[in-house]
C-alpha cells in the first residue's frame, strides 16, 4: 500500500514548530477520515527522514526500507493512538520506529543464532560461508533449488521451508512442530547438506 507513494522534497523547508502542527492536523485527518492524502502527507514527510535513522541504525538499504514500510503501516493503522498533548508527531512516529527497530534485530539475531556459518545456501543465506569452506556457485537460481528442494524428505522440507521461506527462527519451528530444538537443527543441517550436495552433482 505505502511503496508507490512518491517521496516530496517541498516539506524540508517547514519550520519545526509549524510543520508538528501540521503533521499533527494531518494524523488527526487520518485516525478520524482515513484520509489517504494527508497520510501521503505524513509519509512524505517523515519516510526519508526514517530511511536515514534507519540507515544509521542499521546500516543496510533493505532493511531501512523495510522498517520505513513497517513505521508507517502502524502509522495509517494506530493513528487514532497519537495525542498531540502528550508529544509531537516526530517523537510518536520515531518511537513506533524504534521498537519495530528493536523487533527487527531480535529476528536478525536469533537467524544469525539459529543458522551455522557452513550453512551455505547463497539465494537465501548470503555471506554466511565458513572460511575453510569453498561457496557454492553463486549462480545458482531460486528455481534449480526450489526443484531441489522438492527431492528433500517431508519433514525436512517443513523445517526449511518454515526457517528460510517463512523467516521463523529453529526455537518457533520446534515449538510450532512440537519437537525438540535438537531435532529441528538436526533436519536443518542434513537438509542444506543434502541440497549441497544435489548442487554438486547437478554441475
Amino acid at each position: 500500500m505505502l511503496v508507490g507513494i512518491p517521496l516530496e522534497q517541498s516539506n524540508s523547508a517547514i519550520k519545526p514548530k509549524e510543520c508538528a502542527v501540521e503533521m499533527s492536523d494531518y494524523l488527526v485527518a487520518v485516525a478520524d477520515k482515513r484520509c489517504k492524502r494527508s497520510f501521503s502527507r505524513v509519509f512524505n514527510y517523515f519516510a526519508p527522514r526514517l530511511r536515514s535513522y534507519a540507515l544509521k541504525q542499521m546500516g543496510n538499504e533493505a532493511l531501512a526500507m523495510e522498517l520505513v514500510q513497517d513505521t508507517m503501516s502502524n502509522v495509517w493503522q494506530k493513528a487514532h493512538l497519537f495525542n498531540a498533548e502528550k508529544g509531537s508527531p516526530s517523537t510518536w512516529i520515531f518511537t513506533i520506529a524504534r521498537n519495530i527497530r528493536f523487533d527487527m534485530l531480535r529476528k536478525l539475531q536469533n537467524r544469525k543464532e539459529d543458522v551455522c556459518s557452513d550453512d551455505l545456501w547463497p539465494v537465501l543465506c548470503e555471506q554466511t560461508a565458513d572460511l575453510n569452506e569453498a561457496p557454492l556457485d553463486e549462480q545458482v537460481t531460486l528455481e534449480q533449488i526450489g526443484h531441489l528442494f522438492e527431492a528433500l524428505p517431508s519433514k525436512q522440507q517443513a523445517v526449511i521451508e518454515s526457517i528460510y521461506i517463512d523467516g521463523k527462527s529453529q526455537q518457533e519451528v520446534a515449538d510450532e512442530l512440537e519437537i525438540p530444538l535438537g531435532t529441528v537443527k538436526s533436519r536443518t543441517r542434513l537438509a542444506l547438506q543434502r541440497l549441497k550436495g544435489m548442487l554438486h552433482d547437478s554441475e
